[in-house]
């Protein structure tokens, strides 16, 4: 027998081909060379030394890390590391498996999934341009746009019927940048046709960003759908149990910037050089240049870096994403189903269900399984809203979803309320609807809880 033979094996380091349960466990990770730690520590620090003078300016340049430097992921996309606002060794661990589960290129870590909304299109829009955003999207995301996004002269235009070509043609202008969906709109579950918003976007030269936050990888991956770029409030199903904020952006690493350019479309953090003597992000990155522009020019300049020790509860959270989602949908389909067949509730947003009007795409692209986040509208309005959400015990009483335990709120009072009356009401937002995040607990005693707001509202 040969020495190399009684040699222990090289660890793997590139985990492409793997199933996505394995990789959700290993993507991203490496052994730590100080102390041979199996889980990657979390990198407390603010800075990192550069290895001698020629170091930092190659650094500052954006050239490929050495090998051996201060990130452990992919060194083409991630240059060493310069200062945490910038990228962090424990966050490069979470954007590695992120993008490998969703089947991008390159992730980058942020604060929290409105900071990723927002970096992700000011990589893309400046003063002066515009996005098209389909209606039905979360309510913060439309106050985000309408408040935040306008006061810096970025406009966005809304498209109510996705399936409507004029519809889309007045939307789209010259200086549109972008188009924005959701894989499954919260609050009413009411899922995006990928494919024929992808076809729209393709046809105008525009990237298509998808949010991913309530799907997840493990239920749908809109790369494979035609999305170009796909963000996510990482506080929510990612990291699993409501103690960390945070959010990511992903680049699929596909879209055509030149031949945006030459359509008229002009992305200059991308396509632009920076100054003299150095090449644009397409020149030096490739498939990861978006990812970069949103890193070096966006991320570093406001600043919504994430913190490692959130980063840390991100990768540990992906370890059991599939595990996780396939309670949350078992539960969520056995539930609505219960509640569509109760007198007291006059509708249930689920998708999933075969009487939705969208159950189609549901079945297509989902197997039927969307996710654990949806609408019921009980009888009364919002009296009968109040009855039902104050009867509950097990369902915890406030904002967020994707958390471990079931959540309930009241959209029309809380994410929604300064919403014109009208615009609520071409939501579907009405006074009786409850917005249900479906946790881990057992379904039965949900079920129960559940059944006991409905005899509140039965007993008005």
């Amino acid at each position: 027998m040969t020495s190399s033979a009684l040699e222990p094996a090289a660890p793997i380091t590139d985990w492409e081909g793997f199933a996505f349960d394995t990789r959700q466990v290993h993507a991203g990770e490496y052994p730590d060379r100080n102390t041979g730690l199996r889980v990657p520590p979390i990198a407390l620090s603010a800075g990192y030394v550069f290895e001698d003078f020629d170091d930092q300016v190659e650094r500052f340049a954006g050239t490929p890390a050495r090998p051996g430097g201060a990130f452990p992921g992919d060194a083409a996309a991630t240059p060493g590391a310069i200062y945490s606002r910038q990228g962090n060794p424990t966050n490069a661990v979470a954007e590695e498996r992120l993008a490998s589960l969703e089947g991008g290129t390159v992730a980058v870590a942020v604060s929290s999934g409105q900071a990723a909304i927002s970096s992700a299109l000011f990589a893309l829009a400046q003063h002066g341009d515009r996005i098209v955003s389909t209606a039905s999207i979360y309510g913060g995301t439309r106050i985000l746009f309408g408040r935040s996004f306008q006061r810096f002269g970025i406009d966005v235009d809304y498209v109510w019927d996705a399936d409507d070509d004029a519809e889309w043609e007045r939307a789209i202008h010259p200086n549109t940048k972008a188009i924005y969906a959701e894989t499954i709109p919260n609050p009413r579950n009411d899922v995006t046709d990928l494919r024929r918003i992808a076809e729209v976007a393709a046809r105008h030269r525009l990237p298509l960003v998808v949010d991913n936050t309530v799907g997840t990888p493990a239920l749908i991956r809109p790369f494979e759908h035609g999305a170009d770029i796909v963000v996510h409030s990482t506080t929510k199903f990612l990291t699993g149990h409501g103690a960390a904020v945070g959010g990511a952006i992903v680049d699929g690493g596909r879209f055509d910037w030149e031949a945006a350019e030459r359509a008229g479309r002009s992305y200059p953090l991308i396509t632009a050089a920076p100054r003299p003597g150095l090449g644009s992000m397409l020149d030096r990155f490739g498939a990861g240049a978006y990812a970069r522009a949103v890193r070096e020019a966006v991320v570093n300049d406001i600043g919504p870096a994430l913190s490692p020790f959130n980063g840390f509860l991100l990768h540990q959270g992906m370890e059991t994403l599939s595990l996780r989602m396939e309670r949350h949908v078992d539960s969520s389909l056995a539930i609505a189903a219960w509640l569509e067949a109760q007198p007291e509730v006059d509708s249930v947003d689920y998708a999933g269900l075969p009487a939705h009007p969208l159950h189609g795409i549901a079945q297509r692209d989902y197997g039927g399984r969307t996710g654990s986040v949806f609408g019921v509208t009980v009888r009364g309005g919002i009296e009968g809203a109040r009855a039902f959400v104050n009867g509950l015990r097990v369902f915890s009483r406030m904002t967020g979803i994707g958390d471990t335990r079931s959540m309930v709120i009241h959209p029309l009072t809380s994410t929604h309320a300064s919403f014109a009356p009208e615009v609520s009401d071409r939501l579907g937002i009405g006074p009786g609807l409850l917005r249900l995040s479906v946790g881990l607990e057992s379904a039965d005693d949900l079920i129960r809880d559940l059944r006991a707001g409905l005899d509140r509202v039965a007993a008005r």
